[in-house]
């Protein structure tokens, strides 16, 4: 399983880390029961866990979410210049490891989803861009989180004259290659 991933982290990491990271996100795969081929064909490319972190704030729920320094300086940068213009940004979600992605799958599989259907929504363990901590998804007051509601959100219209400026580009526009939902709130710092 996870073939697309076998490059990617052999390819970033040192032999013994990547050997040991890879057999952690094989038995992710197998037990969560991603399809062998994804990221080999189709589906999100791989990424490494961010190395180094800093808090940027509590979310939605008062978890204190985390980005790497670059996107957390922007991202912070991003937020008061968008409160300068009078729109509210707010995070729901930053950095996620793979056993937390994984946890997230879980959840869903536990509550009888499939896992093809999840997998259009979360990335599997590894392919989240989450991991790289340069991902957030993005609230706003009067916008239900994590819903395509956020589209006709100021705070949209906003992301998509600004973000920009910011080094932020929405990941998953409507019909993206790696065949993950549409998500107006996902925007990720360019690598």
């Amino acid at each position: 399983r996870i073939l697309g991933f076998i490059n990617g982290v052999l390819g970033h990491t040192s032999c013994v880390r990547g050997t040991i990271l890879l057999d952690m996100l094989r038995e992710l795969h197998e037990e969560l029961g991603s399809p062998a081929d994804y990221g080999s064909s189709g589906g999100p490319p791989a990424f490494d866990e961010a190395a180094e972190l800093v808090d940027v704030g509590p979310n939605l729920v008062g978890r204190m979410q985390r980005l790497a320094p670059a996107a957390a300086a922007q991202w912070l940068a991003m937020v008061e210049a968008a409160a300068g213009d009078s729109v509210t940004l707010l995070i729901v979600s930053g950095f996620r490891s793979y056993e937390y992605q994984a946890a997230l799958i879980r959840k869903k599989i536990n509550a009888g989803q499939l896992v093809t259907d999840i997998l259009q929504v979360n990335a599997a363990p590894g392919h989240s861009v989450h991991h790289t901590g340069l991902a957030v998804d993005i609230a706003t007051p009067g916008s239900r989180p994590l819903t395509e509601e956020f589209e006709a959100s100021e705070a949209f219209r906003w992301l998509g004259a600004n973000a920009a400026r910011f080094g932020f580009s929405m990941s998953y526009p409507r019909d993206n290659p790696w065949g993950i939902v549409y998500e107006p709130w996902h925007w990720a710092m360019n690598r």
